[in-house]
């Protein structure tokens, strides 16, 4: 029975695992990271046809002045307070100092963006963390050398620390420390849980988040009943978990957490929750982690596009890989022929909006190079064929490379522009 591993969640690029965590072999499944790596739309890409191809494309460039000595001083600043261990700590220690229930939405995101980097967390999804996030209690040790939990004692919470460090002593005489990032206390049990050992502090001014056990056992044991799976010949292939991302509940639905690669690629052309509407981006940021080669997905979207009902969706795809990641194509023979096959797909069904986007992407996003061609004599063949001019009222492009000549070999290809 084909299980997938529990550490291949869906996360948003911010959410970097702990370095503990272990990567699971691409051979064994896939994973799709959410990220907010500025690339582009396919509003960027219909914007791109109100403007003159000859134009550089400076749309999305933040204005900023230069040589300023006060922006560097101010940057300086933003560095030292950014490497602080407690990330923003101001801003950060405000928000744990207020009580559960006068958390907002925006406290509790501050509180998930510094959580995230705590091993403690590493293992859980975003949904479960911005409950925990939404509960806890924060709490401060002065003194080097206090007490915390006796060797015994009932427990109540867990604990997590979020500066300096703790020491347990064992009845056995070992001992081990913790810190920053580490956690102890009770399982998600309800259970009497007892303390072995005694923890203390071994500095001063520890800080930890506790959470209690009623809300650390609701939120761990209550992610089996958000969770839905997905089940093809007795094999789960896809685990998609309910979220919330906000407490009005018009933001909901179900978001792939884990999935087989093939899932993953079916996933492209199926409808998409308003809670992860920038599946196909991540998924195209990410492939190149579980899948071997590109044309994998290249191979299905041709397939999918004879299909009337997928065939807008593909194209979606498409434009939105030729625009974010165009070096798939123009480093790889093998997916310069599939958008070759691709383009000829769309004059064949006359998608001609479609085709004059794709070719608007292509230009944007192509690198100049130069190509030296030598023939032996004036009248030897060129294996390549041009198409417009002045006449024709555009520019000049070729329109067709022998293959396997000397013109292929030098690196010309279909669709150039001289």
């Amino acid at each position: 029975h084909f299980q997938l591993p529990a550490d291949l969640t869906k996360m948003h690029l911010t959410d970097n695992p702990h370095p503990q965590v272990t990567h699971v072999p691409s051979s064994q499944s896939g994973c799709s990271i959410a990220s907010d790596s500025g690339s582009s739309s396919l509003s960027d890409i219909y914007q791109a046809t109100e403007s003159e191809m000859g134009d550089v494309d400076l749309t999305g460039l933040p204005e900023a002045p230069v040589d300023s000595e006060d922006e560097e001083e101010e940057e300086d600043e933003d560095i030292d307070r950014t490497s602080d261990p407690l990330l923003g700590r101001d801003v950060v220690r405000e928000c744990l100092e207020k009580e559960p229930a006068d958390k907002t939405d925006d406290d509790i995101e501050q509180l998930l963006e510094f959580m995230h980097q705590l091993p403690a967390f590493a293992n859980m999804t975003m949904s479960v963390r911005r409950e925990l996030c939404s509960v806890m209690i924060f709490e401060v040790v002065e003194q080097a050398g206090a007490i915390i939990l006796e060797n015994g004692q009932e427990l109540d919470s867990w604990y997590v620390i979020l500066n300096g460090t703790v020491e347990i002593s064992y009845p056995d005489g070992k001992s081990e420390s913790l810190c920053m990032g580490n956690s102890f206390g009770i399982t998600p049990s309800l259970d009497k849980q007892y303390m072995n050992g005694v923890v203390r502090t071994k500095v001063d001014d520890c800080q930890f988040v506790c959470i209690a056990q009623q809300d650390y056992w609701r939120i761990l044991n209550h992610v089996e009943k958000n969770t839905h799976k997905v089940e093809e010949e007795g094999e789960i292939v896809m685990v998609k978990e309910h979220r919330e991302l906000d407490r009005s509940g018009t933001r909901k639905g179900h978001i792939v957490i884990k999935a087989t690669p093939e899932r993953l690629i079916m996933h492209l052309i199926e409808e998409h929750s308003i809670v992860d509407p920038t599946y196909i981006e991540d998924f195209l940021l990410t492939y190149r982690t579980f899948l071997t080669s590109p044309l994998e997905v290249g191979n299905k979207l041709l397939e999918w596009f004879t299909v009337d009902s997928l065939r807008d969706k593909v194209t979606r795809v498409v434009l939105l890989w030729v625009n974010n990641h165009f070096n798939d194509f123009e480093g790889d023979p093998a997916m310069t022929r599939f958008l070759e096959e691709f383009e000829k797909n769309l004059e064949d069904t006359k998608m001609k909006g479609h085709l004059r986007l794709l070719n608007i992407a292509c230009a944007a996003k192509a690198k100049w190079r130069q190509i030296t061609l030598q023939k032996p004599s004036r009248d030897s063949p060129l294996f390549f064929s041009l198409l417009g001019g002045s006449d024709k009222g555009f520019g000049i492009f070729v329109e067709t490379v022998e293959m396997g000549s000397k013109a292929a070999e030098a690196g010309l290809k279909r669709g150039d522009q001289v």
